[in-house]
């Protein structure tokens, strides 16, 4: 894997973490009071994940990505990014336990967070499948 397709990964990346950033905002300021913690919840998760298969599509398009395992690959990286981001940031930056940030990722309880992680890990794989 070349260090041109990581870096421009990487960059992909910050422009999800801009998305998610936005997303939340959203969710906070306008989903949530209308529709309630939970199902504001899923509502966020659910614009994430497309904006995440959409980044995925025209990421798989510009780049001209083919191989199953470079396709992995970047949705590894993506995962990871975004799973450092959330803890370090979410702990260290914003001070939040890290209880509550291991809630997110309790689906027994209604949150589908993981739900974002895989979209990360397998959109590019998906959207070369569908570009194809």
């Amino acid at each position: 894997m070349s260090h041109s397709l990581i870096l421009r990964a990487f960059l992909a990346w910050i422009l999800l973490a801009v998305c998610g950033v936005l997303n939340g905002v959203v969710r906070e300021y306008t989903i949530r009071p209308l529709v309630g913690a939970d199902a504001g919840h899923v509502i966020s998760t659910a614009i994430l994940c497309s904006i995440i298969l959409i980044v995925s599509w025209l990421f798989v398009k510009r780049v001209g990505l083919t191989a199953h395992h470079e396709l992995l690959v970047v949705g590894a990286i993506w995962l990871g990014l975004t799973v450092l981001f959330e803890f370090g940031f979410g702990h260290y930056v914003m001070g939040n336990p890290w209880e509550r940030l291991l809630a997110d990722y309790n689906i027994f309880r209604g949150r589908v967070w993981s739900l974002v992680l895989l979209t990360e890990l397998l959109g590019p794989l998906l959207m070369a499948r569908l570009h194809r």
